[in-house]
């Protein structure tokens, strides 16, 4: 959330950024209502200092005194009010994208910061991952959408394996080389934790939600994590505060309706790796530099060519402001496939969750601030291990740095 003061002060600033993010944030009843709302609490401070100086006086102070009790309740009242209506506008904000990010209407304008590898030349037709999957066995399409409807599938043998090895190939990596603490959070969090992400209310129809418990499922371990130091202040001593978490992740997919049915690109539930950070201000840009790199560290021990791109103004998330993707190439279906994408979110997510440090003994506690990555995101990235490393025949090695975790070095129709 942006700090109130800060839109007060730069609208014309805030009206370019939400404009060159192709947002429609209602900046005009925003400060309408700050401005209606200081007025009150202008005359909420002269009636508070009136009771005082009534309050001194005797005869006259007692029916004084009644009015000033209920014109203080009636005033208390409307600035609640006020507040509340001024914070759900505010809610609706983007972050605002820092200076040095390139200005687009959509997609189309990210730009392409860097590539490792040039894509896998065969001297035969690569083969998509559905086909291979179905012909190794090892994914099942028509039981999954038996069991649970429409993107859903089921993966079982040599492909719940790589899965499985994926992961922990991922975890492994990050806590041990890369200084990740390892955290398994919980897949359901209360609404106030989605709000503190910035998933709420601006993804609401995109979210499972459990009615009767009021619990949301997640959608990235982003959302527990960010909500890991809610209501806290931490010591500068204890930035920054590196988090690699896996868990399962929940998305109706509403946004992407009718886009990639064939396969497990996009489905309703998959798995992912989630990087994240707590960071002192002054420091997340060097920070968004080095999580971005970890995540490039396991395309490159998997051999996977990729490159990285950098979103315009438009493309951006909700909650960030400054991003890059990492994409893979998967030859099977020629396509560069996101399997993460790296953010820094500044103070946007720690001011809805309420996420602060004291930067020295006495000083004020000021917020953090948070960044994410994914790393990596499967489903995509086993997609882009089937089809770059698939043979001939079908079958398909295993990468040298999954091979303790598989126990095998093919993949075969056996399984």
């Amino acid at each position: 959330m942006l700090d109130i003061r800060f839109v007060r002060e730069n609208p014309e600033m805030v009206r370019e950024a939400v404009a060159n993010r192709n947002d429609n944030a209602p900046i005009d009843e925003i400060l309408r209502l700050d401005s209606e709302r200081r007025q009150k609490i202008g005359r909420l401070d002269s009636l508070r200092q009136e009771r005082k100086t009534v309050s001194r006086e005797r005869e006259k102070a007692q029916e004084r005194g009644r009015q000033l009790r209920t014109e203080i309740q009636e005033m208390e009242e409307e600035v609640r009010r006020l507040d509340a209506q001024l914070e759900a506008l505010l809610l609706q904000m983007p972050n605002i994208p820092q200076s040095t990010v390139p200005v687009g209407k959509d997609e189309s304008h990210n730009v392409v910061v860097r590539t490792w590898k040039e894509p896998k030349k065969f001297d035969f037709t690569p083969a998509p991952h559905w086909k291979l999957g179905e012909d190794l066995g090892i994914i099942d399409f028509d039981r999954g959408v038996k069991i649970s409807g429409s993107r859903f599938y089921i993966l079982g043998g040599a492909g719940a394996r790589l899965q499985r090895s994926l992961i922990y190939f991922m975890l492994d990596m990050h806590t041990r080389e890369h200084g990740y603490q390892e955290i398994y959070p919980p897949f359901m969090v209360k609404q106030e934790c989605m709000v503190g992400s910035g998933q709420l209310p601006k993804f609401a129809d995109n979210i499972y939600h459990d009615v009767e418990d009021d619990l949301w499922f997640v959608g990235t371990a982003e959302i527990p994590l960010t909500n890991l130091h809610r209501d806290e202040i931490l010591n500068k001593e204890d930035l920054p505060r590196y988090y690699v978490a896996y868990t399962a992740c929940f998305r109706r997919e509403k946004m992407s309706a009718g886009k990639d049915t064939r396969g497990i690109k996009r489905g309703h539930q998959f798995d992912k790796v989630e990087l994240y950070k707590f960071t002192e201000p002054e420091k997340s840009n060097e920070e968004l530099e080095k999580l971005t790199r970890d995540a490039e560290e396991v395309c490159q021990k998997l051999d996977l060519p990729y490159r990285v791109v950098e979103h315009c103004t438009a493309d951006m998330g909700f909650a960030a402001a400054r991003s890059y993707d990492i994409e893979v190439w998967a030859p099977g279906i020629a396509e560069w496939l996101e399997v993460s994408s790296c953010s820094n979110c500044t103070d946007f997510q720690a001011r809805r969750a309420n996420v602060r440090y004291r930067p020295g003994p006495e000083a004020r506690p000021q917020y953090v601030h948070t960044l994410n990555g994914s790393g990596l995101a499967l489903p995509r990235i086993m997609i882009a291990v089937m089809e770059n490393y698939q043979q001939p025949d079908g079958s398909i090695t295993v990468p040298g740095a999954l091979r303790d975790y598989m126990r095998t070095k093919v993949i075969k129709p056996d399984g």
